[in-house]
């Protein structure tokens, strides 16, 4: 590759070219090679390539190189492009990259628009230093477009905007952000370079393509295949595939026991739900001491940014994350990706695996499966073109569940995480993708519970008139689990007082029916009012029948309509004998 980046030298500018080698950037990937010739030479791009192939300087450094060519150069308040991203990880890890880049080029400012952050603030640094590269998620950015009042006019900066970048545009979609895209487009000029990248290309990103883009240069980079799937494979060729099977109530204590043996290692643990990962962080922080544990879910508001950061300057530690962790994150040195959870879509389970073994590095990605899911490897060999090798599970010499129930029984607050991570997952669960072979019917719930280390099942549609032998439920009374938190077991105890008073917790709803109950003596006898039902369904339906007379009428007019879509009547000719038909009927 070092030749391509030599020819690809030759066709920017020296300054551009002097940054690169400051910055040592040496080799490049294939699809840098492919895209970033393109995107300077006036094309729009629409690339798909595996994730972890580089997709971030294909971008970069033609927006930069791109910038820097222009006659006139970008005024303070100009904003020359626009990069949007649909997680605000992804939006930060980018701006990071850029920055890198922006210290040895003081010319360009940039500015990051993200969750999560105060939006006045985002205004006031608009104001004092500008953004010639804004990268940005689609609801702030829509916000600040709309923010005309405050005295910043974004929808006026953008008329020099150059180039705008879809950053894993698939999932920009699959989000929900169709509607903010749509209206951030809309205050963009359509003289632009516009470019979409993604590591799948799915009907709405088509859609988007063609809409969008002008004459676009589709630019795709697939991996060889290693295995024994058709085609090409859509994982890196240096990533190693595991799946392991085991029963509901064996899976915590495999992923503890698998933990537990590569504590020196940086892993990330993929979740379904946000309960979930909020459940089992706790959980693994007082079973793995010695091991630094962190959690991110889509919930959380605050501090996302300050965990991202932290696990990313880790030697080694546990990421427990839903796929907000999945999209184009670069990690350094991950070395396991752990998916305790299968991802809702098979096109998830790709991102998930791409956090590991990114632009050339070698790394491991691990499924755990029960035995009805085991189809899924198949499935995935064919749909996604990704080999799986089977991982035996070792010989457990501890079982940790007794310990996740002990843990319940001595605070509230994990009994409850418990109980909401349990009923999230079988809701994730009845909407799953591929819901022939994820079928919530065939789920053994009594494992599930176990696995979960309930102490009792919870109260939810799923569960109600079915009954479940083989999980038997712990004898504590529920109301006597304090909460380790002394100001929230100290508040419990006082709605505990009212509920004895009152029969009623505060703070919850209490159902009013707005029609008074007739006593039973004075309701109308029940076949009398199924008489009256029946009575009412037929004067209904007598209204809707139609005699001889009214559907000859109908048969005649629907002809007149046919020949006249058919054209072999003019419009005059079918007003006409409209007319008399009208008269013929007396109407």
């Amino acid at each position: 590759m070092e030749g391509v980046w030599d020819n690809l030298s030759v066709t920017l500018s020296k300054f551009i070219t002097n940054v690169l080698k400051k910055l040592k950037f040496k080799r490049m990937t294939p699809v840098q090679a492919a895209c970033i010739p393109l995107f300077m030479s006036n094309k729009d791009v629409a690339v798909e390539a595996v994730t972890g192939s580089g997709k971030t300087l294909a971008f970069l450094i033609p927006i930069l190189e791109i910038l820097n060519r222009r006659e006139d150069k970008l005024r303070k308040k100009d904003v020359g492009a626009i990069i949007i991203t649909p997680t605000r990880e992804l939006a930060v890890q980018i701006s990071e990259v850029l920055t890198k880049f922006l210290e040895l080029a003081p010319q360009f400012t940039q500015l990051l628009l993200i969750g999560g952050a105060n939006p006045l603030k985002d205004i006031q640094r608009f104001r004092d230093q500008g953004g010639h590269i804004i990268i940005a998620t689609p609801g702030r950015l829509e916000d600040l477009f709309q923010r005309r009042q405050e005295g910043v006019d974004i929808a006026a900066s953008v008329k020099a905007l150059e180039v705008l970048v879809l950053d894993e545009a698939d999932r920009l979609l699959d989000m929900g952000f169709e509607a903010s895209i749509n209206t951030i487009l809309s205050y963009l000029p359509k003289q632009r370079r516009t470019g979409l990248f993604s590591a799948t290309q799915t009907q709405e990103v088509e859609a988007l393509i063609r809409a969008g883009l002008r004459n676009p240069v589709r630019v795709t980079v697939k991996e060889k295949n290693t295995g024994d799937t058709v085609g090409t494979q859509r994982t890196p060729s240096s990533l190693q595939n595991y799946y392991m099977v085991c029963d509901s109530d064996k899976k915590f204590n495999y992923l503890v026991d698998f933990l537990k043996s590569h504590s020196q290692l940086k892993n990330m643990v993929f979740f379904s739900t946000c309960a979930s990962v909020d459940y089992f962080s706790k959980a693994l922080e007082t079973l793995l001491p010695n091991t630094e544990v962190l959690s991110i879910h889509g919930k959380m508001k605050v501090k996302r940014n300050t965990i991202f950061t932290k696990f990313k300057n880790l030697k080694s530690g546990i990421l427990m994350c839903t796929d907000v962790m999945a999209r184009g994150i670069d990690i350094p040195d991950v070395n396991w990706v752990i998916q305790f959870d299968p991802p809702s879509s098979a096109t998830a389970f790709v991102h998930r695996c791409g956090r590991t073994a990114r632009i050339g590095n070698t790394g491991n990605a691990l499924v755990f499966l029960i035995p009805t899911e085991e189809s899924y490897v198949q499935f995935l060999s064919i749909n996604q073109k990704v080999p799986l090798k089977m991982l035996q599970p070792p010989h457990l010499k501890v079982d940790l569940l007794p310990k996740l129930k002990q843990m319940a029984r001595e605070d509230r607050a994990i009994f409850e995480k418990g109980m909401r991570a349990f009923v999230s997952f079988m809701q994730a669960y009845a909407k799953h993708e591929c819901y022939l072979i994820f079928r919530i019917k065939e789920l053994d719930i009594a494992k599930l519970a176990k696995g979960f280390g309930l102490l009792q099942l919870p109260k939810m549609p799923e569960l109600k008139g079915k009954t479940f032998p083989d999980f038997i439920p712990d004898p504590v009374d529920l109301m006597t689990i304090p909460y380790k938190d002394k100001s929230r077991e100290k508040q419990r105890q006082e709605h505990l007082k009212i509920y004895h008073q009152t029969g009623v917790f505060p703070g919850k709803k209490v159902k009013i029916h707005k029609k008074e109950t007739v006593p039973w003596s004075k309701q109308k006898n029940r076949k009398e009012k199924k008489k009256q039902r029946k009575e009412v369904k037929e004067q209904r339906k007598r209204k809707m029948e139609f005699n001889d007379e009214e559907l000859d009428e109908l048969e005649k007019d629907a002809k007149l309509v046919k020949k006249l879509k058919r054209k072999k009547i003019t419009e005059k000719e079918f007003n006409h004998k409209f007319d008399d038909l009208s008269d013929e009927n007396g109407t």
